[in-house]
This record gives structure tokens, C-alpha cells and sequence, in this order.
């Protein structure tokens, strides 16, 4: 079952199921009317949207409707929390080569995650937005997760459970106010706009084989200005898995029903796979003494990031952006 919000003047949008193929969509709220409530009890409205969208699959449903991407939110407008976590030891491990740190002991035991703002999340097709190019904007393309609630302490087995939707995500990075910030040895606040999230969110019977309950499988295509940047595997590399991370976040709070994890950049120990950031490139041309070539995002710019299937259908729908200056 692939599920979407619509735009709309409430703050969660309008839910609506969407076809495997992503052209037609209905209306759910004659079941539920947002995403949000419908996670809150889940068990009881799966069923209910599961049957519209068989209906959608199979009949001619009067009230359904092209789908238009525009037109879309994220799939879940706001979160109860907003996690995003560095999975992959990889993209890490370039970092700190390409600045000259060490290692940490811990690293491969203790993962590494930031709590970001769970609103406004935005669609596929709303812009970047930034005042200046200075600030050094970049894509990351990820996977991520939304969950049920989760209690304090949960173990990764628990955690696994309360797993019910997966999606792709676009952790936009504004790469020099980020390096600010971690040299004050805080948080992020301005290194880190909205992220974007993919048309659909996805529940974890309909990826098959592409989901084990713990990764997401399957090439993450990262295009800038239809250039490949990177088409890396999401589920190979990936350190710490999804339930994993979760429980860590857990450790010391629950996480509320709308919680959503992304998996951090991802990125593959093989070169020839590239990569899901411009920053990752630039340190790899650091790193290996190449010619500079890589620059951060330009006013105009369009970043495309998508999954398919082997026969080249989108999976989650693609995030596409056009890099803007902001007028407000």
C-alpha cells in the first residue's frame, strides 16, 4: 500500500491512497482524513485504506484522480519527532579522513544521530530555498522510517515492530552554517532546512524482498541537473539498521506515534557506486588528490533522487527540487 497527504489548509494535509504505478489516487477520508491519525490506530485503519487501495488497483473507482506530485506534501506533513542518524560507516569515515580527525572507538558501537525540526517537512516537488548560495546547500539522499509509538528502553526487537512505513528523504544541508555550528560544539539549527520526502510512504509488504525489516534494499539514484551523482545499494553498508537506531534513540525517551528516522547518507565502500552528497564528492577529490570539480548547489539548480524497480518504475516517486533564493 503506498500512501500520500495532499496539500491542504490543515497542518497534517489530506491523505490519500496512491496506485502502484503512481498515476491515480483517492481520497481516504471516508476511512480517515490525515496520515496522522491514521498512525495513531493503525491497526484498526490499515485494513480500511488496504481495501481502498485493492479497489484502486483492480476497479474503476468513480472518485479517482490523476495524480499530480505538486500537489503533495510530505507524506506525514509533520512528525512527532524528527531523527536523522549516520548509518553509514562509509560516508563518516571519508569525512573524518577528508579533515584530518581520527576515528572515534566507538564508532562502529555507538551511532551517530541529530534530533531536527519534525515541522514543516515538504514535498517532492517543493523547492530548496536559501537567502544565499553562500550558504553552501547540498542534497543527502536517504531512506527513512515512521513508527508507532515506541517506549523508553525498547530493544531492537521491539523496535522492529513498530516500524510501519518506509519512504525516501532528501536531508538538505546548508554546509557552511553547519560547520559553524559543530565547531561550537552544539547542535544544528541553521545547518539543517526542511528536508523532503518522497511522494509515497510505503508500508513494508509492499517492497517484498526490497525490505527485511530492518534495511531498505535497493539503488538510491542521487542526479544533479541530470548528471549521476550516485546510485549506491541502501541496504549494503548500512552499519547500524533501522531498529537499531531507533532503540539508541529510545535509550532515555519515548518516541511518540509519527516518529521518523532517516537512515543518514548513504553510501557504499564502493567508489565505483558515487555518492548521495556533494559533499562526499568533494572530500573524496580531497582525500584522493584530485582536481577540484565538485561545487555546492547554484541558484537553479535541479536535484532528482528516486528508487526503482528493475523495470525502471518508481517505487516511492522521485524528489525533485529546484534550488531557489528565498524572497522572504
Amino acid at each position: 500500500m503506498k500512501l500520500a497527504s495532499m496539500k491542504h489548509s490543515g497542518a497534517d494535509g489530506r491523505l490519500v491512497v496512491v496506485n502502484r504505478a503512481l498515476t491515480k489516487a483517492a481520497f481516504a477520508e471516508n476511512i480517515v482524513p490525515t496520515l496522522r491519525e491514521a498512525l495513531d490506530n493503525w491497526d484498526f485503519y490499515k485494513p480500511k485504506l488496504q481495501e481502498l487501495s485493492n479497489k484502486l488497483e483492480t476497479e474503476v473507482l468513480i472518485d479517482a484522480f490523476t495524480l499530480d506530485f505538486a500537489m503533495l506534501s510530505a507524506p506525514l506533513p509533520r512528525a512527532a519527532q524528527f531523527l536523522d542518524a549516520s548509518g553509514y560507516l562509509n560516508h563518516i569515515e571519508i569525512a573524518r579522513r577528508a579533515a584530518g580527525d581520527e576515528l572515534p572507538d566507538n564508532l562502529e558501537k555507538v551511532p551517530l544521530m541529530y534530533q531536527g525540526a519534525p515541522e514543516p517537512l515538504c514535498g517532492p516537488r517543493d523547492p530548496i530555498l536559501a537567502k544565499d548560495e553562500s550558504w553552501g546547500m547540498d542534497f543527502e539522499a536517504e531512506s527513512a522510517v515512521i513508527t508507532t509509538h515506541i517506549p523508553m528502553g525498547a530493544t531492537p526487537i521491539e523496535t522492529e515492530q513498530s516500524i510501519r512505513l518506509i519512504m525516501l528523504m532528501n536531508d538538505v544541508s546548508a554546509r557552511r552554517l553547519a560547520r559553524v555550528e559543530l565547531d561550537t560544539g552544539f547542535g544544528f539549527i541553521h545547518g539543517k532546512p526542511p528536508s523532503a520526502f518522497s511522494a509515497v510512504a510505503v508500508t513494508p509488504d509492499e517492497l517484498d524482498n526490497l525490505w527485511d525489516g530492518k534495511r531498505l534494499h535497493g539503488r538510491i539514484l542521487s542526479t544533479l541537473n541530470r548528471e549521476l551523482i550516485g546510485d549506491p545499494d541502501c541496504g549494503i553498508d548500512m552499519h547500524f539498521s533501522y531498529p537499531e537506531l531507533l532503540s539508541y534513540a529510545a535509550s532515555t525517551r519515548h518516541l511518540g506515534t509519527g516518529t521518523i528516522l532517516g537512515s543518514g547518507t548513504v553510501s557504499n565502500f564502493d567508489r565505483a557506486r558515487g555518492s548521495s552528497c556533494l559533499l562526499e564528492r568533494r572530500m573524496i577529490e580531497k582525500i584522493d588528490k584530485l582536481e577540484r570539480r565538485t561545487e555546492l548547489l547554484k541558484f537553479g539548480d535541479i536535484v532528482r533522487i528516486e528508487m526503482q524497480n528493475t523495470d525502471g518504475s518508481s517505487i516511492f516517486g522521485a524528489i525533485e527540487q529546484k534550488f531557489e533564493k528565498s524572497n522572504n
